[in-house]
């Protein structure tokens, strides 16, 4: 191997490593309890902070079956099963069978849920800008094309054949 090979592939394993690096600090500080009691105290909702994931969540990917959902969000599905319980006594999900699969009952956002979460983007847009003032509107643009793209590819099947399709 040439060493112009070695050197592009020293490059992209340091920026890979500083990719996760970044994406580790991101998850941890999305992942603070804190950040969601700020985020809840800032929407002016009234609202567990156990069970706000789980109405967003609902609220962006449902209708969506507690599997899915506790998948999505690092939990045992029978935690999350009794928690959009929590949610639907309060009104603010219902659940529906599935027209997919009728074994399936799914989540769905009621009004009222709507409404939080309404209140709850409103809430993340405040915070939001507040992080963003100092940037370039050019950079914020390409941040978020840039998230997108690589939301997109680490969401799709590793390729088959590929190293990373056939774990050891």
């Amino acid at each position: 191997m040439s060493s112009t090979k070695n050197v592009q592939n020293t490059h992209i394993s340091d920026q890979l490593r500083q990719l996760h690096g970044a994406v580790l600090d991101i998850v941890a500080v999305i992942n603070r309890p804190q950040r969601d009691e700020v985020l809840i105290k800032e929407a002016g909702i009234p609202l567990d902070r156990a069970l706000f994931p789980l109405l967003v969540g609902i609220e962006r990917f449902g209708p969506i079956g507690v599997v899915e959902m506790a998948d999505r969000v690092g939990r045992d599905y029978t935690t999350v099963s009794r928690q959009v319980a929590k949610l639907e006594s309060l009104g603010l999900v219902e659940r529906k069978g599935s027209a997919a699969d009728r074994r399936v009952r799914e989540a769905v956002i009621t009004e009222k849920g709507k409404a939080m979460t309404d209140l709850v983007d409103a809430a993340r847009e405040r915070i939001g800008r507040a992080i963003f003032e100092s940037w370039n509107p050019d950079e914020v643009d390409e941040l978020v094309r840039l998230m997108r793209k690589f939301a997109d590819a680490v969401n799709e099947e590793p390729p088959v054949g590929s190293s990373v399709a056939t774990k050891p």
